[in-house]
C-alpha cells in the first residue's frame, strides 16, 4: 500500500508543480488540462486549468488539480506536506526557497527531535513541515 498527496489549487496548479520539481529535482510524470480530456464539458474559461498534475520525486508522489466551480478549491487546513531532507543545508534551502512570497509560521531551526526543522505557508497556500531528523 501506498500514500500519496493530493494538492488542490486555485488556478496555480502548473506553476506549483514546475516550482516543486525544480526546487525538489523530482519530474512531472504527468500534465493533463480539462480540455484536453475527452468528452470535456469544462467551461471555455477553466479548460486551460489542470485537470491533474503528477511529480515523481525520490519514490513518493506528489499529485494535484486546479479548481473548477463544480468542485471549488478550499485552503488547505489542519494537514501538511513534509519534506524529510538529508543534510541541515538542505532543509535551509528548501525552507528558504519554500518561504519566497509565502509565510513563515515557524522559522528553520535546531529543536530537541531535529537538526532543523520548520513550517512554512508557500506562495501557492501549501502548508508545509521541512525536517532534517537527527542522526542515528
Amino acid at each position: 500500500m501506498q500514500f500519496h498527496t493530493y494538492l488542490s489549487f486555485d488556478g496555480d496548479c502548473e506553476a506549483a508543480f514546475t516550482f516543486y520539481a525544480g526546487l525538489f529535482g523530482g519530474k512531472l510524470a504527468a500534465l493533463m488540462r480539462f480540455g484536453d480530456m475527452p468528452g470535456n464539458q469544462t467551461a471555455p474559461q477553466f479548460r486551460n486549468r489542470v485537470m491533474h498534475a503528477r511529480l515523481e520525486l525520490a519514490g513518493h508522489v506528489l499529485m494535484g488539480t486546479d479548481a473548477t466551480p463544480d468542485c471549488p478549491h478550499g485552503a488547505v487546513q489542519g494537514s501538511h506536506v513534509v519534506a524529510d531532507v538529508d543534510t541541515p543545508e538542505e532543509a535551509e534551502r528548501v525552507f528558504a526557497a519554500l518561504a519566497q512570497g509565502g509565510r513563515v509560521d515557524m522559522p528553520i531551526q535546531p529543536t530537541s527531535w531535529a537538526q532543523r526543522y520548520g513550517i512554512v505557508v508557500d506562495r501557492f497556500g501549501v502548508p508545509w513541515m521541512v525536517n532534517c531528523n537527527l542522526p542515528t
